[in-house]
């Protein structure tokens, strides 16, 4: 949001204090989670960069470009679910990533035309183009925002003209607590956005994950180095079942994504105890 000359005001002016990076700085010549995972879903917005590091994480986990499709699928078929089943019309994407065919805001509106979608990231490119693409201010807004400021995020004055936090609100964190620096934690980013939404709203959340100790560690290193030191980790099944607490999780409960209510989506294969994407959909009492 910017002011009449240009300077930008409210939440966006605290977040150019911060650390997340200038809007008209594009630094092509070092590799970027979003346009890196753009290029494993096929997209067209992506560097040299971009691709080498892709190809280096390949090597590492041969099945990340199908996990990186389960992934989207699975944020694709949660919000269909809280729209349809549990009459959601407001929802806030953390991590949104590059602009696909089909975004969140169009699944919700297939249901009600009247439903809100804000898409939160810190990636100048996925800013631009979201604004370019995406963003109408009466039902939909793309901000400046990583996981780690989603509790303040909801707050600023921007989303509460678009949203009403009165209301049930789906926080969705699809492919996002892995990006999640050290030492900060997934499960208090949970904990937080869940302790500022009403009762009947949501979280789904899914996290990178490999039963496999070397493959851990190895797409670990390459990703942080990627990412230049912005990225979190790949955990087992187990780290990430306890970043859900208390929450109450709708079957199928945690589970390789893909699996998640799959219905007739079958397109994305499965993941494998070497690479995979585990996660759920919790409700808020």
């Amino acid at each position: 949001m910017q002011g009449a000359a240009g300077a930008p005001t409210g939440w966006g002016a605290a977040l150019e204090r911060g650390r997340v990076p200038r809007l008209d700085v594009l630094d092509v010549a070092s590799p970027s989670v979003a346009r890196m995972n753009n290029y494993l879903l096929g997209g067209k917005d992506h560097y040299p960069a971009d691709r080498e590091a892709c190809e280096r994480l390949l090597r590492i986990a041969p099945g990340a470009q199908a996990v990186a499709e389960a992934g989207h699928r699975f944020l694709l078929r949660a919000a269909s679910h809280l729209a349809r089943d549990h009459g959601v019309r407001q929802f806030v994407v953390f991590g949104a990533g590059l602009p696909t065919p089909l975004g969140v805001h169009q699944i919700a509106q297939r249901v009600d035309r009247r439903a809100r979608t804000v898409y939160a990231d810190d990636d100048p490119l996925v800013l631009a183009h979201g604004r370019a693409l995406w963003q109408e201010r009466r039902r939909t807004l793309t901000v400046r925002a990583g996981p780690l400021q989603a509790a303040r995020l909801l707050g600023a004055p921007e989303v509460r003209e678009l949203l009403d936090l009165s209301l049930p609100v789906a926080a969705l964190f699809v492919s996002a607590l892995h990006t999640i620096p050290e030492p900060a934690s997934p499960a208090r980013v949970l904990a937080q956005t869940a302790g500022v939404l009403a009762p009947g709203s949501f979280v789904a959340a899914s996290h990178l994950v490999s039963e496999q100790p070397r493959v851990r560690c190895q797409a670990s290193e390459a990703m942080r180095e990627a990412a230049g030191g912005q990225w979190g980790r790949v955990r087992s099944r187990a780290d990430v079942a306890a970043f859900f607490g208390s929450l109450r999780l709708l079957a199928p409960h945690l589970t390789d994504v893909c699996r998640w209510r799959p219905g007739s989506d079958r397109g994305a294969a499965a993941g494998s105890p070497a690479w995979a994407e585990y996660g759920g959909v919790a409700m808020i009492r």
